[in-house]
């Protein structure tokens, strides 16, 4: 039995499709990214996936899996380590293959997967850093990111140029060879990975010099990238073919770029919709008048009618962020305050008296009730 469910991990059947794996590894992945996910776990679970993933995408690694319970054909023994009554490690690996011995009484067996078939390669990902305004608005730029990319010289055959790989001759191209062991059972069969092609059923003569016979290089890659305007923090994009380079002429994996975003000292943001908070003095309140008020899209104009309270909140169509998957921008929405000056010079108070005077307040009344607390009183409602 396997050390870890994989399939458990990325909550797939058995008979799972290579689609259905890989759409729940993006999805899982993405949830318990640590750059995402703060829970103290995240960076393990991720792990897990990663590695659940790495197995079940790989159709030999898969296969032993199923077979021995572990990637490599090495599984645990029957009974654990050191097996139950000496019966342990039947097929030199540490694996009970039960397939091998159905395979050796009835004929049958698990059908194996081609080892030289194409395989794409491996997905990558990418963490963005954006300013909220470029959030906002796109921008193109040039990313550079390390990946393996199919060897130039050998065009991923691996072998040097004016040669081919040939049929392996130790497993005749199957990838895998059948051995035999003797146990108290009788003679069991077990198959093992080729330790000459190494289970990709084919021997390169001469080695391609530059690559050394792998078919893939490390690069430096540099890729220049269209931000979509209005992206937001925690969202990721698809770069179909930018991954790294697959097996036996096997197609490129993908590459997901993960936006972050930076917060902004005057604005939050919700989706499309942004929020500002704006300050007006408590005399514009009352008297009701035009302000200029901040959006992403530059300063515009507010009318505020009289007797505007504090927390008063007004909306400004189409200046907000623009919808990613819709058409046009959502709205801003301005939130005021009304502000209660802290000093005021000669002609504010002489000014604010009268007013008092004319609206019958007493401005030193009982209980040391005055007309700037009942103003202050007022705009705080």
């Amino acid at each position: 039995m396997a050390e870890k469910d994989y399939y458990s991990i990325l909550g797939v059947s058995k008979d799972a499709s290579d689609d259905e794996i890989k759409h729940a590894y993006r999805k899982l992945s993405k949830k318990w990214h640590p750059d995402i996910n703060k829970a103290p776990d995240a960076e393990a679970k991720f792990k897990e996936i990663n590695e659940a993933y790495e197995t079940l995408s790989d159709p030999q690694k898969r296969a032993n899996y199923d077979q021995y319970g572990s990637a490599d054909g090495a599984g645990a023994g029957f009974g654990g380590a050191g097996g139950q009554g000496g019966f342990g490690n039947f097929d030199g690996g540490g694996g009970f293959g039960f397939d091998d011995i159905f395979s050796q009484f009835f004929g049958g067996g698990q059908q194996r997967a081609d080892p030289s078939a194409p395989r794409q390669g491996r997905d990558l990902q990418y963490q963005m850093t954006l300013e909220f305004e470029e959030a906002i608005f796109g921008k193109k730029t040039e990313i550079k990111y390390n990946r393996e990319a199919q060897c130039k010289t050998c065009h991923g055959t691996g072998a040097k140029p004016g040669t081919s790989p040939v049929t392996c001759s130790n497993c005749g191209g199957r990838g895998y060879v059948v051995t035999e062991t003797n146990t108290p059972l009788g003679r069991m069969q077990s198959r093992q990975t080729c330790p000459v092609c190494h289970g990709t059923g084919k021997e390169i003569k001469e080695k391609c010099p530059t690559c050394g016979g792998r078919g893939k290089t490390d690069e430096r890659h540099t890729l220049e990238v269209k931000v979509p305007a209005g992206i937001d923090d925690g969202q990721q994009m698809r770069l179909q073919g930018q991954g790294e380079a697959g097996d036996n002429g096997g197609p490129y994996g993908d590459l997901y770029i993960v936006f972050r975003v930076k917060p902004s000292k005057d604005f939050t943001r919700d989706g499309s919709t942004i929020y500002v908070n704006q300050d007006i003095t408590f005399a514009r309140a009352a008297l009701g008048g035009k302000i200029q008020v901040k959006t992403v899209h530059g300063d515009v104009e507010l009318k505020v009618p009289a007797g505007t309270q504090t927390g008063t909140t007004f909306r400004l169509k189409g200046k907000g962020a623009p919808r990613l998957r819709g058409n046009g921008n959502g709205d801003e929405r301005v939130t005021v305050n009304v502000v209660t000056p802290k000093t005021l010079n000669k002609e504010q108070k002489i000014a604010l008296k009268a007013f008092a005077k004319a609206s019958g307040d007493n401005i030193a009344g009982k209980g040391g009730s005055n007309f700037f607390d009942k103003m202050k009183d007022a705009f705080d409602k």
